[in-house]
């Protein structure tokens, strides 16, 4: 149910609520090539520097299921910012703009990546994972008032935000390796230490954006399944996986707890 005291809907919201709309369309079409659809898959873009077993710090396959979660929850947001009751919410606008630049972002990234752009490909995974913050922030402070909005606003970008954070951690990995950087024997130190920097990163996150739980979840998933890639899979390294597995239990713990600091 609309808050009371807002204004009713007004251009400015119709005009966002077509922004989402196109950004989604945008971004889907960035989907379909990455599946293969209508271009190359992502992991066989830019020379395969992208592959599950490119990198340390790539997530074993299964990982990248969460988006079939993501996406249908974008699809849910869609619909839900055009009921007219969310037309001029608080919420609605809050987060429409935002929303839009990352559904925008994600099919720009899709897009670099197939075009081989590695470097280029950080930068925009970076200022995605930078809108989304800013939007994941916005609900600070602001419970959900339905269900609906619980599952579409809060669940779906809060999963969003923590596989982007995620994710942004393995495309600067492929994207080192991808252009001829080579560690040799420190290779899995420089590991442990990014790791250990995105469990600092799931901390803060904790702390500045409380109670939002999908967030450290998404997290703890994507790290989970570089423990489970390092341990079970090629590139292995035992010293990686266990801090990685670590490091998502400590992200998740630190999610979970966050309710007491929102209190």
């Amino acid at each position: 149910m609309a808050e009371t005291g807002l204004s009713m809907t007004s251009r400015s919201d119709r005009l966002r609520q077509w922004a989402v709309t196109v950004g989604f369309v945008a971004g889907l079409i960035g989907t379909l090539a990455g599946l293969g659809i209508i271009g190359t898959q992502v992991q066989n873009s830019a020379g395969g520097a992208l592959r599950a077993d490119a990198t340390l710090l790539t997530p074993a396959s299964q990982a990248f299921s969460i988006w079939s979660v993501i996406y249908v929850g974008l699809v849910g947001y869609v619909i839900w910012q055009w009921l007219p009751a969310q037309a001029h919410s608080r919420t609605a606008r809050a987060t429409g703009w935002w929303a839009a630049a990352s559904l925008l972002l994600n099919g720009a990234w899709l897009g670099v990546t197939q075009a081989g752009w590695l470097w280029v490909s950080v930068l925009v995974i970076a200022l995605l994972a930078y809108v989304l913050g800013r939007l994941c922030l916005n609900l600070v402070g602001h419970g959900p008032h339905s269900l609906a909005e619980l599952l579409v606003v809060y669940v779906t970008f809060g999963l969003y935000l923590g596989w982007v954070c995620v994710a942004t951690v393995a495309n600067v990995t492929a994207a080192a390796v991808g252009t001829g950087v080579r560690l040799g024997a420190a290779e899995r130190i420089v590991a442990v230490i990014v790791l250990l920097v995105a469990g600092a990163l799931g901390v803060f996150l904790s702390r500045r954006m409380p109670g939002q739980y999908a967030i450290g979840v998404a997290m703890a998933w994507g790290l989970a399944w570089i423990a489970i890639g390092r341990l079970l899979v090629q590139p292995q390294s035992l010293v990686v996986g266990t801090v990685a597995a670590v490091v998502a239990a400590g992200v998740l713990a630190a999610h979970l707890l966050s309710a007491r600091v929102r209190a």
